[in-house]
Parts: C-alpha cells; sequence; structure tokens
C-alpha cells in the first residue's frame, strides 16, 4: 500500500517523479498491489496472469482500459484515481513483453 500513497503523492504533486523514477514505482506498484491478486510473479492468482503468453490474444488497447476502468462485477479494480493513460499504456507494454523485476 506504500506504493500506492507514494504514488498518489507524486501525481497529486504534478506527476513530479523523473521517468526512471517514475518506472520505478510503477514496477513496484504492479509486484505488490496487482501482485496481491495476480500472483507475486504475476502467473495467476484470484486473478488471471498478466504473462506475455497469457496476453497474447488481447488488444493492448482493451489491456490500457481494464487497468485504468477495472472490471465492473469483478475483483479488478480501477487504477485511473492514480495512474494515467500513459502510466497504464507503459505497463501493458511491460506486461506484454515480460515484467521487469522490481528495481529495475
Amino acid at each position: 500500500m506504500k506504493s500506492v500513497l507514494f504514488l498518489s503523492l507524486a501525481l497529486a504533486a504534478g506527476g513530479v517523479l523523473a521517468s526512471g523514477d517514475r518506472e520505478r514505482e510503477l514496477v513496484r506498484l504492479v509486484r505488490q498491489d496487482c501482485g496481491s491478486c495476480h500472483g507475486m510473479l504475476l502467473t495467476g492468482g484470484l486473478g488471471q496472469p498478466l504473462t506475455p503468453e497469457a496476453l497474447r490474444d488481447k488488444p493492448a488497447e482493451n489491456l490500457v482500459a481494464t487497468v485504468l476502468y477495472g472490471r465492473p462485477g469483478t475483483a479488478m479494480p480501477p487504477w485511473k484515481s492514480i495512474l494515467t493513460e500513459r502510466d497504464a499504456q507503459w505497463i501493458v507494454e511491460r506486461l506484454l513483453s515480460g515484467f521487469p523485476k522490481e528495481g529495475g
């Protein structure tokens, strides 16, 4: 939850995180917050796997919309209140290519 708070504060301050810092925060957010449902290795849990293989047939724009707006009627929450569309696109691009390890 710390990562969500830090990212929220940074966004409230105008998104002033440097690109490398922002990317590290997004990696931490996905690993910790998304990983709590999708598995710490993003290979599945309560939520579906977020591996390149599992996402291969899903259009990137649909995945971005899912990140931002969630999936009503499921445990997938909307992240639009703390992520920009650019953040969501970056996350989806990384998920489709193999998500980086925390901090890198």
